[in-house]
Formats: structure tokens, C-alpha cells, sequence
């Protein structure tokens, strides 16, 4: 894909589920509604399973603007993070779903969305991420770091702790707020110049935070 010509009306299409983490996929999607106050053509949706609404984390429902059945067209396909993803690892019809998207529909993750693609196998020698920093379960013992408990579930992949990784196709971000970032590196695979994003970040009085994380970054180069 160019990244010096913007692909015309790219579309981000934002996957809702049951207990999803609502920053995992607010912040992508706040992301491209600011920018589309700068270019009108871009997109941004969400998509469920059926066209109903979602109960996400902490009880927050959302309506979805498309069903797996619909079948939009989109340039990209985030999975958020969220307790609901231990559900989801086994959710068959996502499985196809995910299996039946054009191969130059990327496929991204926040946080533990990246858990279904490793469940899928899809992470299989490539580099991926997911959040670090535990919660006090996690942190109690209890529990596993969720960058830990993605080296369990995808063995094959090569476990990065960058806030971005681009493998190709698949684009992974690590911890929560890490969704902001992944709203930004989209846009830049879209093919939007510095200037466009950085002032994106701008208006959303974000430039500091966006100048800091954009180093952190792994990407496999595709030349």
C-alpha cells in the first residue's frame, strides 16, 4: 500500500462484543471522527455478530451499524480488548468471519484483541503485542500479564512490547489507551502525510502524547 497517496474513502470497521473495553475501541474510532472534520471521505463503524445491541465494559451499549451478515467493505478490521475477548478466542463465527475478509483488509487488535488472532494461529511467526502493565489481579499473582498470557496462546509468535506492531496485514497495539495510537497509524497506512495526522493530534490536544509514542513502534519492513 502507498503511504505518500491517501487510499480514497478508507474505511475502519471496529468490531462490538460482550464486555469489549470501551477506550479499545473508542479511542480508534475518536481518532477518525476528528479526522474527518479534515477529510470527509474517511470512515469509521461498528460491526457485531447481529445487528442488536452490545452491552461493552461496565455496562456501556452500543449500537452496532452493521451485522457480520451485512458484509460491509472496509480497508481495515480492529478487535478490541476487553474481558469478553476469552469468549471470543472461541467465537466460531467471528473465526469466519475474520477467514472470510479480502486479503488487503488489514486486520488489527487492541490490548487482547490480538488473543484471536493468536488463538486463529494467524500470529504464527510474525510479531505481535498486547497490553504490559497488570491490573492488581494480575499484578496479585492471579493472573497472567496479557502480553504474558499471548506467548501461551501464540507460541509461534515473536512477542514484542511495542505500542504499535506492524507485521504486514496485521497491525497490533499494546495496553488500553494504546487504541490512540492505533487510530494514527492507521491513517498513516491509509496513506495520510505527518502533517495531516499531526494535526489531527493537534486539535485533539493530543500532539505532545502523539510526538512521544510515535517512536514506539515495531515494524517489519514490506519493501
Amino acid at each position: 500500500m502507498s503511504r505518500s497517496t491517501p487510499r480514497a474513502g478508507f474505511r475502519l470497521g471496529i468490531y462490538v462484543f460482550k464486555d469489549a473495553e470501551i477506550v479499545d475501541y473508542a479511542a480508534p474510532y475518536g481518532v477518525f471522527s476528528v479526522a474527518r472534520r479534515l477529510d470527509p471521505a474517511l470512515d469509521a463503524f461498528l460491526i457485531a455478530d447481529a445487528l442488536r445491541p452490545v452491552q461493552t465494559q461496565a455496562g456501556m451499549t452500543v449500537l452496532p451499524n452493521y451485522s457480520f451478515a451485512d458484509a460491509p467493505a472496509m480497508d481495515a478490521f480492529l478487535i478490541p480488548g476487553g474481558f469478553g475477548t476469552r469468549q471470543e478466542m472461541y467465537n466460531g463465527r467471528l473465526h469466519s468471519y475474520i477467514h472470510s475478509l479480502p486479503s488487503q483488509c488489514l486486520l488489527t487488535s487492541v490490548c487482547t484483541g490480538s488473543w484471536i488472532y493468536g488463538q486463529m494461529g494467524l500470529l504464527d511467526g510474525l510479531p505481535a503485542t498486547n497490553r504490559k502493565e497488570p491490573d492488581r489481579l494480575e499484578a496479585s499473582g492471579a493472573g497472567l500479564v496479557p502480553i504474558d498470557r499471548l506467548a501461551q496462546i501464540a507460541s509461534k509468535a515473536q512477542i514484542s512490547r511495542a505500542r504499535v506492531v506492524d507485521a504486514g496485514r496485521i497491525i497490533t497495539a499494546g495496553g488500553i489507551a494504546s487504541g490512540m495510537e492505533m487510530g494514527f497509524y492507521l491513517l498513516e497506512r491509509a496513506g495520510y502525510d505527518q502533517s495531516f495526522i499531526e494535526d489531527v493530534a493537534r486539535i485533539m490536544e493530543y500532539a505532545d502524547a502523539y510526538a512521544l509514542y510515535r517512536s514506539d513502534r515495531h515494524i517489519i519492513d514490506q519493501s
